[in-house]
């Protein structure tokens, strides 16, 4: 089967389209012939040796899968070959085949194609929990999502709809980016790319300040989006997509009874019922139609470095997606 794997950290010339034995399941494991695979910023961290957790070499990245199973193990009971299905693994998607734990399947219905169910798992799923397991939004509550044309973003301005946010300050670079999370549910624009918009939250809220804040840039971003924040407010942080970590005071949230929350999304999927019960709330939006995906392109497996090289251009609009 054809991979795209990396043996050493770098750009995305690092990345090489190779061909490896096709892998056989285990007892708990099914073989999943893949339709779809979600490209992410973690994807880029990986290949650039700055993610959260080490990333051994070589290695095979991709973390969101969907197709259809082309072989089980021994004793998996719960899903038969030909099931259409998605998931959310540790690595190795980009490939024609990868194994997977039964245990963290979730079958895609036929009325979702495998584009849009590969666009829901990590990004659905983070958007979904950094909103509410770790965010604790409330009705009615300012919501400052940035990034907002992007893939996490569009889903988080969209939920924080469906949630009963009030105000929805949605920032991005350009005002292409903005329209399009405007058109996603956000009240309120603003584009972080030019100097003075924290000044202008502050105004969008009549300087009381935002109760939740989410933030994936880093650095200097990092900083001033703890400036919006109101009395009690939270800022969670999931990532880092400047490359840039801020300097960071913990003593300035005393002040105001603020607080800064870390997110990561695989300590979620270690506990199956917070995992499993929000993924099919995330279905049911979909098939509500109050749930929109956003496919920015789908590229051949053999087109990854070039996708990495748009995805780090931060010029792209939803979601990246392969397709071996």
């Amino acid at each position: 089967m054809k991979v795209i794997k990396f043996e050493q950290y770098g750009g995305p010339e690092v990345l090489k389209y190779t061909e490896e034995e096709r892998p056989t399941p285990g007892d708990n494991e099914v073989l999943v012939e893949v339709k779809a695979v979600g490209v992410n910023y973690a994807d880029t961290a990986r290949r650039e040796g700055q993610y959260v957790v080490p990333t051994p070499l070589p290695y095979v990245p991709g973390s969101e899968v969907a197709g259809v199973i082309a072989e089980i193990g021994s004793n998996v009971k719960r899903f038969g070959v030909g099931m259409r299905v998605s998931a959310l693994i540790e690595s190795g998607a980009y490939a024609d085949f990868v194994t997977v734990d039964e245990n963290v399947l979730i079958p895609v219905p036929d009325d979702v194609d495998f584009e849009q169910a590969v666009a829901l798992p990590l990004q659905g799923l983070s958007a979904y929990h950094v909103l509410t397991t770790m965010g604790r939004l409330e009705k009615g509550e300012t919501v400052l999502i940035h990034a907002a044309a992007g893939g996490v973003g569009a889903i988080a301005v969209q939920l924080a709809k469906i949630f009963g946010a009030g105000k929805i300050i949605a920032t991005a670079s350009s005002a292409e980016k903005l329209e399009h999370a405007k058109a996603m549910g956000a009240t309120h624009l603003v584009d972080y790319s030019k100097e003075g918009w924290v000044d202008e939250v502050k105004n969008i809220t009549d300087n009381k300040g935002v109760d939740l804040a989410l933030e994936m840039v880093g650095g200097e971003v990092f900083n001033k989006t703890l400036k919006c924040l109101a009395p009690f407010g939270r800022l969670v942080i999931f990532g880092a997509a400047s490359g840039e970590q801020a300097e960071f005071h913990p003593g300035q949230l005393m002040r105001k009874n603020q607080s800064v929350i870390g997110f990561f999304l695989p300590q979620i999927m270690r506990k199956p019922e917070l995992f499993q019960q929000s993924f099919k709330e995330l279905l049911g939006y979909m098939a509500s139609g109050d749930l929109k995906l956003t496919i920015g392109g789908s590229y051949p497996l053999s087109d990854a470095a070039e996708v990495h090289r748009m995805l780090q251009s931060r010029k792209t609009i939803g979601k990246l997606v392969l397709k071996p």
